[in-house]
């Protein structure tokens, strides 16, 4: 049988090739006293040295040695030194064939290694088949069938027969899951699901491109097209139930390929595959569409606002004029009145002499007028938004299978109303809090429009905070189900945090004691690294740098030894280095793309904002078709975070790299990009950055300055939530002990979940003398430190809420919900949420021994300063990179933007790895040379330049 590679050189490599690393070695080349007493029973010195190598490779990597196979010289002064031999002892083993095979078959004996043949080999078979269902790559089948062989003892075959297994397993198990997804659905569904590859909708695309493209929207046009779309599939009525003992991955992969597949492409593949792609795009995407309705309500809602915001701004500029002329009327009067009351004359005849009573009225009309105008809130306009709503709420509320918690029912059922499900004359007005706003408009509602856009508006706020949701939603779906059960969460390793809330409370009460008397003492003694309190108010002073002088030259001189070079010359040599486009794989079979030159086409394209059909005209080797299949098929959120991962695994272990830090810290910002108006991804707008639409790329870079991971979020959302994602969800991020941030980047519920999760957390507050101390019994706060007091601490709602809180956070280490999801529930309406107000009040605590800490220790703030001032120059060279368009993100759609970003992310990442490389040869040039190079001075050089690099021009590849 024809070999069938599904397994790169390098991936093999890792497999099967005899480590040579000396913690490999030392892990699975140890040989035991029994071992060494096995081994002595040979006679000669190199029969002895042949046995303990052969029983080395049995364990470790599990295979036979081949004939004439060099040994790493690593490996035979690692086992000679353990032997009492020398390495050259080994030169005369391999002249007799037939020892060989006498002492593999003592091995066999002795140890219970057996062959991969008979029985063993087909219980192997049989537990690959069942287990490919659950690989996630074929890489990953392959490493877990290994690793079987090594627990059973069974002598790996060779890497083309293992090959061939895996992948007749991972056919025969997508084939199985196809057939079982296709034989649960009837003759008529199959029909309908066929009917999408031939119907057109709007007379231009098929059915089913037209049910995938869609985005989240900003107008009630958007949502229609949505809802168009979301009742479509709702009318098909596929049941969710087909994809019962499906893993999810296989889901996800099975979308993603529906998602790529062009109509007349997917017709000529076989029924069961067909059949089961079909019918799980038309599953995910309804509840896609469904989010997708949900987050363009929250726009819609937040537009509205704003409007009404501008409205109420523009009403108070014009007021202004009028504003002035009341005052001065007034003032005339004023001093007339009391002129005469002063000369004791008639009070008319002042009034008469001023301008009358009439004009007096006047004054008094208007001022009232401009009171109302002055006093108004954004509340007095909203109602202008009711026709927007008026075209769409009615028919969404209809069309989404929205559930509620007890508090929200009365919501649930004004939103009945809303949609015309229920009738009825009155309007209740139970969902709003008692203190609520809207009362007082409300009494005014002419035709109950009002009454209607409040409902709206709570129920954005309610899909928010969780208090309602959507069955079989990944993003609004019910936070109870979410959380993992309490049993899940008590078994999680990661946790920093006991079992007893009371164990937890005696220890920050313990700590925050000790952290304010040291505190009170440095105030008295007026002691505080660069800050003092004087009557209980907080001065900080501005930290100055601390950089040698010697550092700038010394920069200089390495950027001026490193080699010019083309960023395909650049990208191609850290390729051979590392092999980050292996990561890359055919969305379908899962073998690594082959076509290299061309997949580093794409990600320049990408890296650079070019766009593919730019890239094709300025590379020698592509055309736009070739790039443009292998971007739909090879490029995806998985592949990329996988080669970024290579990427910075390969950076760190550089020696220059330690110069740096030990990539135990970061820190995180975000960087905003403009984007065009157009398009399905309709961009938002951010007064911060000027009146252009946009989004921003957050990006957790390590104090050895990789850039680990990178998000692309609305311009518009909160930082904060964000900062765990690249913690949690990346193995760069579950290493770091410090997270640096700036202002925008913390919130209480942040400062509880770090600490909760192990990491310490540091974000730089701009306006820290402002900020708050809570503690848990005020009054015993030392005299000095009253002013900075900002409240208790509520420690039973700690108490009550602890296993709800142990949970929430074993959810996020178990990454079955991206952590900034749960904080932004969390954060959305505290009020009605224990564990909120739980986590806010940890967050109080944890903020309040950070600022204590921050103030006594420079070192602290130092760190902290240098962490984000890496973030920040990362910013200048992605800045650099974005050539093509002037910078401007012009993808239509979310999906592209996300590329793009990460496409940019990974590029940077490359080029930090090229530098930190050849700054390390630099050094070594430098030092040869006779000048200083102290670890002092080259902590403070980093692998951002970019002069040398040509990133401009034509794309030339060598020929290979």
């Amino acid at each position: 049988m024809a070999h069938r590679t599904i397994l790169t050189e390098r991936q093999r490599s890792v497999l099967f090739d005899l480590p040579i690393d000396e913690t490999a070695m030392l892990r699975h080349y140890i040989l035991a006293d029994d071992d060494l007493e096995i081994i002595r029973a040979r006679r000669r010195p190199h029969n002895r040295f042949g046995f303990a190598l052969q029983l080395c490779a049995l364990r470790y990597p599990g295979r036979l040695l081949t004939p004439g196979e060099v040994i790493p010289m690593e490996i035979t002064r690692f086992l000679a030194a353990q032997l009492g031999l020398k390495s050259d002892d080994l030169a005369g083993y391999a002249s007799r064939e037939e020892t060989r095979h006498e002492h593999l078959a003592a091995l066999r004996d002795l140890y219970g290694y057996k062959m991969f043949t008979g029985r063993g080999s087909r219980d192997l078979k049989a537990w690959l088949e069942r287990t490919a269902e659950t690989a996630r790559s074929n890489e990953d089948l392959a490493r877990r069938f290994v690793e079987q062989c090594r627990a059973t003892q069974t002598i790996l075959p060779g890497i083309t027969v293992i090959e061939r297994l895996c992948a007749d397993a991972l056919v025969a198990a997508e084939r199985r899951i196809d057939a079982r997804i296709a034989d649960r659905l009837d003759d008529e569904m199959c029909s309908r699901l066929d009917a999408l590859l031939t119907e057109t909708a709007d007379s231009s695309v098929t059915r089913f491109v037209w049910l995938r493209q869609f985005e989240v929207g900003q107008n009630s046009a958007d949502m229609n097209r949505l809802l168009d779309r979301l009742e479509f599939l709702q009318a098909m009525a596929v049941d969710r139930s087909i994809l019962s003992g499906v893993p999810p991955h296989r889901i996800a992969r099975l979308r993603r390929q529906g998602e790529r597949y062009f109509a007349g492409d997917l017709r000529d593949i076989s029924g069961d595959r067909r059949l089961a792609i079909l019918a799980v795009c038309a599953l995910e995407w309804r509840s896609a569409i469904a989010d997708a309705v949900v987050e363009s309500h929250d726009r819609i809602v937040g537009k509205t606002w704003r409007e009404a915001k501008r409205v109420c701004d523009a009403r108070a500029d014009d007021a202004k004029a009028a504003l002035k002329d009341t005052l001065q009327g007034f003032s005339n009067f004023g001093s007339a009145l009391l002129e005469a009351y002063e000369d004791q004359a008639s009070l008319m005849e002042a009034v008469q002499n001023a301008g009358g009573w009439s004009s007096l009225r006047g004054l008094v009309s208007t001022a009232a007028q401009l009171t109302d105008t002055l006093a108004a809130d954004p509340l007095a306009h909203v109602v202008h938004g009711y026709h927007r709503f008026r075209r769409y709420a009615p028919r969404m509320l209809r069309a989404l299978d929205i559930q509620a918690a007890p508090v929200a029912e009365p919501l649930l059922a004004a939103a009945d109303i809303v949609a015309g499900t229920e009738t009825t004359t009155t309007r209740p007005l139970t969902f709003l809090r008692r203190a609520s706003k809207w009362h007082r408009h409300l009494n005014h509602d002419d035709g109950n429009r009002l009454w209607e856009v409040a409902v709206l508006c709570h129920l954005r706020d309610a899909f928010r905070a969780g208090d309602i949701w959507l069955a079989h939603s990944r993003r609004y779906g019910d936070l109870k189900d979410a959380l993992v059960p309490t049993e899940v969460a008590r078994a999680t390793p990661k946790l920093a945090m006991p079992f007893e809330p009371e164990l937890w409370l005696a220890d920050r009460k313990s700590r925050l004691a000790d952290g304010l008397e040291r505190l009170a003492r440095a105030a008295r003694a007026g002691a505080i690294p660069g800050g003092s309190i004087e009557d209980g108010v907080l001065k900080i002073d501005r930290l100055t740098a601390a950089v040698p002088e010697e550092a700038d030259a010394m920069v200089l001189d390495l950027y001026n030894r490193l080699p010019e070079i083309r960023i395909t010359d650049l990208l191609l040599e850290v390729d051979d280095e590392i092999g980050f486009t292996e990561a890359f794989t055919h969305l379908r079979t899962g073998v690594p793309c082959k076509d290299r030159v061309g997949m580093l086409n794409v990600l320049l394209a990408e890296g650079l904002n070019l766009g593919l059909s730019k890239m094709a005209g300025a590379t020698n080797t592509h055309d736009y078709f070739q790039l443009s299949r292998l971007s739909r098929w090879h490029v995806e959120s998985e592949a990329m975070a996988r080669a970024l991962a290579m990427v910075i695994e390969g950076q760190s272990a550089l020696p220059m790299a330690r110069f740096w830090g030990a990539g135990q810290t970061a820190s995180s910002d975000g960087q905003f990009f403009p984007t065009t108006r157009q398009g399905e991804a309709m961009n938002l707008i951010n007064a911060k950055y000027g009146h252009e639409p946009g989004l921003k790329a957050y990006t957790h870079v390590s104090d050895q300055f990789g850039p680990f991971a990178t998000q692309t979020i609305p311009a518009t959302v909160n930082e904060a939530p964000y900062i765990l994602d690249g913690l949690l969800m990346t193995d760069a991020g579950q290493k770091i002990r410090e997270q640096y941030a700036d202002t925008v980047g913390f919130t209480d519920h942040v400062f509880a979940v770090t600490a909760l999760l192990g990491f310490q957390f540091i974000p730089r507050i701009r306006d820290l003398p402002s900020k708050r101390l809570y503690l848990f019994n005020p009054a015993s706060c030392p005299k000095e430190l009253k002013g900075l007091i900002g409240g208790k601490v509520r420690e039973p709602v700690i108490s009550s809420n602890w296993p709800d809180i142990l949970r929430a956070a074993a959810t996020m280490v178990a990454g079955a919900m991206p952590p900034s999801q749960l904080l932004r529930k969390f954060a959305a309406y505290p009020r009605q949420h224990e564990l909120a107000v739980a986590l806010r009040e940890i967050g109080r605590i944890e903020r309040t021994l950070f600022i204590i800490d921050w103030l006594l220790d420079a070192d602290m703030q130092r760190r902290a300063q240098i962490g984000l001032n890496k973030g920040e120059a990362h910013h200048a060279l992605k800045n650099a990179l974005r050539i093509g368009r002037q910078g401007e993100i012009r993808d239509r759609t979310a999906q592209g933007q996300h590329f793009r970003m990460a496409g940019l992310n990974l590029l940077a990442a490359i080029i930090i790895y090229w530098n930190t490389r050849h700054l390390g040869h630099a050094v070594d040039s430098r030092r040869s040379d006779g000048l200083d190079c102290s670890a002092n001075l080259l902590a403070h050089i980093s692998p951002l330049g970019w002069a040398h690099i040509l990133l401009t021009g034509e794309y030339r590849w060598p020929k290979r």
